[in-house]
């Protein structure tokens, strides 16, 4: 039973129950039905908005499912798998501020600006020594295979 239904079933017993409505029991009586009315029909109201609510997420879930796939189709590819060789990843340590700054082999020239403290750096792509040392020429690790 809903709480309107409810409401106006207790006001039926109410007024069945033939109470005066004059004395000080039977003003409370009102009262508290009169409270017992509004409050089922905020809570009506509640219902309804909470519902609509409801739609509304529902619907904006479903656009918002359709801008991800669209957004992740576009940036993962599958022939971009296959085409594309993996990306190396390298970091450097900024001398002035000790600031380790990441970039990637599409980097182009030999320089990088330290994001920090604005620091020219200078970048060495001869081997340290610490790479697998496959197909790296001068790499004292490729010497040790040997």
């Amino acid at each position: 039973m809903k709480s309107n239904e409810s409401v106006a079933y207790l006001k039926g017993i109410f007024e069945g129950l033939s109470i005066d409505k004059t004395t000080p029991e039977g003003k409370l009586f009102v009262a508290l039905m009169d409270t017992v009315d509004t409050l089922a029909h905020e809570v009506a109201e509640l219902q309804e908005k909470v519902k609509d609510l409801g739609e509304y997420i529902e619907e904006i879930d479903d656009d918002l499912a359709i801008v991800e796939d669209q957004l992740y189709e576009e940036e993962f590819e599958e022939d971009d798998f296959d085409d594309e060789e993996e990306t190396q990843f390298y970091e450097v340590v900024c001398p002035s501020c000790g600031e380790v700054v990441c970039f990637d082999d599409s980097l182009e020239g030999d320089e990088i600006t330290c994001p920090s403290c604005g620091e020219n750096l200078e970048l060495d792509f001869e081997c340290d020594g610490s790479c697998c040392g496959e197909d790296c020429e001068g790499c004292p690790a490729s010497d040790d295979k040997e």
